[in-house]
């Protein structure tokens, strides 16, 4: 048997982290047996369902690197196909038309409430013969088994029986024609041949409805994995206060997708004491028996130190290629960006860090920070830079190791402290003092920069005197 997984978002919105976490099981799970990954959009809901939020999806998926082997199917361009089979139970005698009115409906409610028992529909058109009543437009409901269970094997919840006496007969086309979710997917997963259906226990209380579905069209049901909800710090539910964002916002605050993968993988699985898992090791480890049964915590400080790890480890050349894309500034007369990305890596938590510090190697900075430069752009500084200027040209080799010697020389022949060099050194080339090591800062600026820029922070300082 081939595995076949299936991810199936509705395009009513943005690929959360919830949504993006059971796509990647199911990636996985495809991909540790040599399956296939089938993605299929489910836009029955077309009040809500949007071609941006399909694209937004289609996105998200390629920057996480979730290649699928077959789709994107719509569901709704296989509405002949839910509208055969739906006639098909007709005809078996599996569904009926239910001409109950909305006022019928919140009556039955009303008297079941009142007397303490679950709301649900009494099946009183299940073997209607009669004249419908004027003036309704019937839905059409299944026929759900009077006697028996349901048993799911589930593989992350364990065995779970269902009484089919407490299901009642779900709406399986509603009075305009359209198939509803129950319907639908029941239809999708048994087409296209899933083998193995992992979603979010939200859908629990919906498997028993379609295992009786599957079985009513002569079909076995596939293994299931009801993967258990993401709840925020506070321990509520996940939402957007949470960072329950479009996984797209991560790229635009400079995460990783390597990092934002990581830490999904760990949401709720776990390979022993291992937190950093590469994308080969994800699949040959990742079963879904590793799977906790209870709901996962979502941390963003978690994540924020698995960006960190992934920024240090990278390889600059790589790393350099994702830094460009954040990057407003021309680089081709600088150092070479890989330079760069060395020096800053580890200082740097996202890619938007190291966007920030990496602009002045190729740019001057256009002002100072207030704090620092109210420290450190002096009267006395502006001596110190002048004089520095003076020699800079005199320093031979060009490299990090010798500038840092260059400038503790030159302070000790000043009488100065290396931080009275240093600190205001780093305000005027960089406007701040968040920079790396004073040698690596100088030998990547670069001669000519270095004294244009030390001549700029004079002229500052003179200018607020």
């Amino acid at each position: 048997m081939t595995v076949r997984t299936r991810f199936a978002p509705s395009p009513t919105g943005y690929l959360h982290i919830g949504g993006a976490r059971t796509a990647l099981f199911s990636w996985l799970y495809a991909r540790k047996h040599g399956g296939k990954f089938i993605l299929r959009i489910e836009d029955t809901d077309q009040e809500r369902s949007t071609d941006e939020s399909v694209q937004v999806i289609l996105d998200g998926m390629a920057w996480l690197g979730l290649d699928y082997d077959e789709g994107p199917f719509f569901q709704m361009q296989r509405m002949d196909r839910y509208k055969e089979v739906i006639q098909q139970l007709l005809d078996n005698d599996q569904a009926y038309y239910c001409y109950c009115s909305k006022e019928e409906l919140d009556a039955l409610r009303e008297q079941q409430m009142a007397r303490k028992e679950k709301p649900r529909y009494d099946g009183r058109y299940r073997d209607f013969c009669g004249i419908p009543p004027d003036g309704v437009q019937p839905v059409i409901r299944f026929k759900t088994p009077l006697e028996g269970v349901v048993e799911i094997d589930d593989m992350v919840k364990g065995r779970v029986v269902v009484d089919n006496r407490e299901l009642d007969d779900l709406i399986i086309a509603r009075a305009d024609g359209t198939p509803t979710y129950n319907l639908t997917v029941v239809v999708d997963d048994l087409d296209m041949g899933i083998t193995h259906v992992i979603r979010g226990d939200d859908h629990l209380n919906n498997t028993p409805r379609q295992i009786n579905i599957l079985r009513a069209l002569g079909a076995e049901p596939p293994k299931y994995a009801h993967l258990p909800m993401i709840l925020g710090e506070d321990g509520k539910r996940l939402s957007k206060r949470h960072g329950a964002v479009n996984v797209m916002q991560y790229k635009e605050e400079g995460y990783l997708p390597e990092a934002l993968i990581n830490y999904l993988v760990r949401l709720g699985w776990s390979s022993g004491d291992q937190e950093i898992f590469s994308r080969e090791e994800m699949i040959e480890l990742f079963s879904l028996e590793g799977v906790n049964r209870s709901a996962s915590t979502f941390n963003p400080s978690k994540l924020l130190w698995l960006n960190e790890q992934y920024i240090k480890a990278m390889d600059a050349e790589e790393l350099a290629e994702r830094l460009r894309e954040k990057l407003d500034v021309d680089t081709s007369a600088g150092p070479p960006l890989a330079r760069v990305v060395d020096a800053l890596r580890d200082r740097s938590k996202t890619l938007n860090d190291m966007a920030r510090s990496a602009a002045w190697f190729y740019t001057d900075p256009e002002s100072y920070d207030p704090k620092a430069a109210k420290k450190q752009l002096t009267p006395a500084s502006a001596d110190t830079l002048s004089r520095f200027a003076e020699v800079i040209d005199s320093v031979e080799p060009w490299n990090a190791e010798a500038l840092h010697q260059f400038v503790a020389d030159f302070a000790a022949a000043n009488n100065l402290k290396m931080g009275q060099v240093g600190m205001p050194l780093r305000v005027a080339l960089t406007g701040g003092t968040n920079s790396p090591d004073i040698g690596v800062t100088l030998e990547l600026i670069g001669r000519e920069a270095i004294k244009r820029r030390l001549q700029k922070a004079i002229d500052w300082i003179q200018s607020q005197q």
